[in-house]
């Protein structure tokens, strides 16, 4: 210790130096005992002899606790488990029920019903040591507590024997009590009966997903044969598959079914090193096929997506397993708007009937949600049972001309202002891309500002815009705002990328516009807000977060901007909106090329209420499926933007009208002109594109904008030019017009910057029809 001095004798001097200084009060040497021994070893010694028969005692205490709580546990009858009940899904109210996740769908086999091998793939799964240990595995359980309470993921310490107790027996709820009893319910059973007995027990209690439990349920919902006719790889997977349902599950796609391909080697690995299986078999395994998904029957309707989705994000997000989902009681408060829910339904249903009767497979997804990501309506198809693909989720086609706002929002992010000038001019050529770059049916623009470059879809300025901020911009944005890099064509930029040549899902494109509604906060969409057991021990509240990824300026002057398809008489989407009532914005967007009309869109939002997109395509959104038979239009400023507009006028009734942000506009107001690779626009406006089929006409200005827009210097141009306007239900609004639109010299021109080259694109797609 350290107050001790050194060890051997010592002079007179130094003893009485030392006594001196005991005398005197200071720190020193404890004295010594008989013997010579000192007093502070014995005091050492007893403390430790105290703190040992403590531990001891505690340790005694705790064996006989055990034993005591082992002697009264007792095994409970396996027909408990008929009264546990499925988990309920209300609508965002918490008390008006939406569906019923779970209802149990079970057939017991015999084990000699489940080949060999196939019970091998379950042990390597799940328990590799099922047949030697006791029921338990103390160091599976020491292995999961020290990663709890070290505060890491959750490890998996239970063998098959303490899952079949909890599966049967117990509740889900994580706590000590719980996992005390299961365990000591797991030595008792492993005591009383046989390890084939409590084998066939699990697997005919484990839960597989697609609402079946046990094997044979999970044969037939996922191959349709019965257990017995099991292969190896089929079982290999379903051994796979009860870590996480949902998660493995490939009817979910293709993500789902690598992770299912992972799980199933590292199974067939597990078992080559039980000896099991060879390596040479188990290299020879494939990956299975399966069926398609059975719905239970209360997944009808549109409905039925719901609550898939819930389900899902129960399984991913949650971490909820297949037993907690289906068999605990939780008691589920989704985000779902009951009244929201019906108006979209009815909003789909209305004009796809009426309006597309000529047209064959029409699809059409919706998706609503809040500035904070809650979704309170979906459509997804018209009947969950017939197919299970959702079109507001899985369905991916081509984003069209609603990419043009995400090149707006990069041109704010590179300080051009909402009022530079861009050329409009049709037949734009760039190096590297074979066919040139037209406009809607021909039509051609002198210098125009990008307000009503985004307003009358323009797709020669956008293109133009996105040669001049460099390569990758407009898809960088759109990354940005929440569109995810899911198709090659979002990695790939090409000059033409502002079109929207890439592929998008409707939720994805809701989410990004809704970004740009939260004043640049991207948040994650979500179905679920609350989350408790009707056994107790489980609860969850969603507490959703977002993050600035663009400026609330820049944000608020987007806004501003996507004010104009909807309010300027030549907008995309003003012919179908401009009785809307609501200051909105959003933009339209379409896809066709060579006579076929591939997809169609209109996203927007009314100012921090709702977002809402409508994406519609036909067949499988393929190059060869069209919206339109032949010689027929399909334009997203008609029923796309119609379909808006009944669901949000349902959705919205009774709540407050609110304004859209003012622009700041921000950034340079710099031209950008025609560049020498293009043609030049005509110098009168005798141009005319293709007839009207309307012969309603209405003769109108240019539209407004914050600063008068600069001449161009390449046309003299009228004070006005006459269009058409069409129907909201019959000629795209954007398409009819008999002259180019012209803009009325106010002011000098802003100098012209130096042309600009676009990086050579080895592939040349289609130009998608603005709208």
């Amino acid at each position: 210790m350290s107050d001790e001095g050194p060890v051997g004798p010592v002079d007179g001097d130094s003893a009485r130096g030392q006594e001196g200084r005991q005398t005197g009060g200071g720190s020193a040497r404890a004295p010594r005992g008989p013997g010579g021994r000192r007093r502070g070893h014995g005091l050492f010694f007893k403390v430790v002899t105290r703190t040992i028969v403590g531990l001891f005692a505690l340790f005694l205490i705790g064996v006989i606790a055990l034993v005591v709580i082992y002697q009264r546990t007792q095994i409970p009858q396996p027909d408990q488990q008929a009264g546990r009940q499925v988990a309920v899904v209300y609508y965002s109210d918490g008390k008006t029920e939406l569906g019923r996740i779970g209802p149990v769908n079970r057939q017991n086999v015999r084990l000699d019903q489940v080949p060999e091998q196939v019970q091998y793939a379950f042990l390597s799964a799940e328990d590799r040591n099922f047949y030697d240990n006791k029921g338990v595995s103390p160091s599976g359980i020491l292995r999961a507590a020290w990663a709890d309470a070290r505060g890491g993921s959750q490890q998996g310490g239970s063998t098959i024997t303490q899952q079949y107790v909890k599966n049967y027996f117990l509740t889900q709820n994580r706590t000590v009590s719980r996992k005390v009893k299961e365990i000591m319910i797991s030595i008792k059973i492993d005591q009383k009966y046989t390890k084939q007995q409590i084998l066939t027990d699990y697997l005919n209690t484990i839960y597989f997903g697609r609402n079946a439990y046990g094997i044979q349920s999970a044969s037939q919902a996922y191959f349709g044969v019965d257990s017995d006719k099991l292969t190896l790889n089929q079982g290999a997977f379903l051994a796979s598959v009860i870590n996480a349902p949902a998660y493995f599950d490939p009817a979910n796609g293709a993500d789902s079914q690598a992770r299912a391909a992972a799980r199933m080697a590292y199974v067939f690995d597990g078992m080559v090193k039980k000896g099991w299986l060879t390596r040479a078999q188990a290299s020879a395994q494939t990956f299975p096929t399966f069926k398609s998904p059975k719905p239970v029957n209360t997944r009808t309707g549109s409905t039925g997506y719901l609550l898939a989705a819930i389900e899902n994000e129960l399984s991913t997000k949650l971490k909820l397993s297949g037993q907690d989902i289906g068999r605990s009681g939780l008691r589920i408060t989704s985000t779902i708007d009951k009244n929201d829910q019906a108006a979209a339904v009815q909003a789909v249903k209305n004009s796809v009937s009426a309006q597309t009767a000529s047209t064959d497979q029409v699809h059409a997804g919706l998706i609503s949600q809040k500035p904070d990501g809650a979704v309170v309506a979906m459509y997804g198809g018209s009947d969950y049972q017939k197919t299970q693909f959702n079109s507001a989720q899985q369905a991916a086609v081509p984003g069209g001309s609603s990419f043009k706002v995400f090149a707006l929002t990069a041109a704010q992010e590179e300080g051009i202002g909402l009022n530079t000038q861009v050329s409009g001019a049709n037949n734009l050529r760039l190096p590297g891309v074979s066919k040139p770059i037209t406009n809607d049916r021909g039509e051609t623009f002198g210098l125009i500002n990008l307000r009503t470059a985004l307003a009358d879809s323009v797709n020669t300025a956008f293109v133009r815009l996105n040669v001049r901020m460099g390569s990758g911009k407009t898809l960088a944005a759109a990354k940005q705002l929440g569109i995810p890099a899911t198709d090659p064509n979002m990695n790939n930029p090409t000059p033409v990328d502002t079109l929207g040549v890439a592929d998008v899902h409707v939720i994805d494109m809701a989410n990004a516009y809704n970004t740009i509604n939260a004043g640049g906060k991207r948040a994650s969409p979500y179905f679920v807000q609350k989350v408790t057991s009707e056994q107790g021990g489980y609860s969850y509240t969603a507490h959703p977060d977002s993050t600035q990824v663009v400026s609330k300026d820049i944000a608020d002057n987007v806004a501003s901007a996507m004010a104009g398809p909807i309010t300027y008489p030549t907008g995309s989407a003003h012919a179908t909106l401009r009785d809307f009532g609501r200051p909105a914005a959003g933009k339209t967007g379409t896809v066709g090329s060579g006579g076929k009309f591939r997809s169609a869109w209109f996203t927007g939002f009314t100012p921090g209420q709702l977002t809402t997109s409508v994406g519609m395509y036909a067949g499988d959104g393929g190059t060869n499926s069209s919206l339109a038979k032949a010689g027929q239009q399909f334009y997203g400023g008609v029923v796309p933007t119609q379909i808006w507009k009944d669901y949000m006028t349902l959705a919205l009734q009774g709540q407050p009208i609110t304004q859209l942000p003012k622009a700041t506009n921000g950034g340079s107001a710099d031209n950008i002109p025609t560049s020498s690779t293009t043609t030049p626009p005509p110098t009168s406006t005798t141009t005319t594109s293709a007839p009207p089929t309307s012969t309603s006409t209405s003769t109108s200005t240019a539209p407004p904008s914050t600063t008068p827009p600069p001449t161009s210097t390449t046309t003299t141009p009228p004070p006005s030019s006459t269009r058409t306007t069409p129907p909201s239900t019959s000629t795209p609004p954007t398409s009819t017009r008999t002259t180019p639109p012209t803009r009325r010299p106010t002011s000098p021109p802003t100098p012209v910057l130096p042309p600009t080259r676009a990086v050579p694109s080895p592939s040349s797609p289609a130009t998608p029809s603005s709208g």
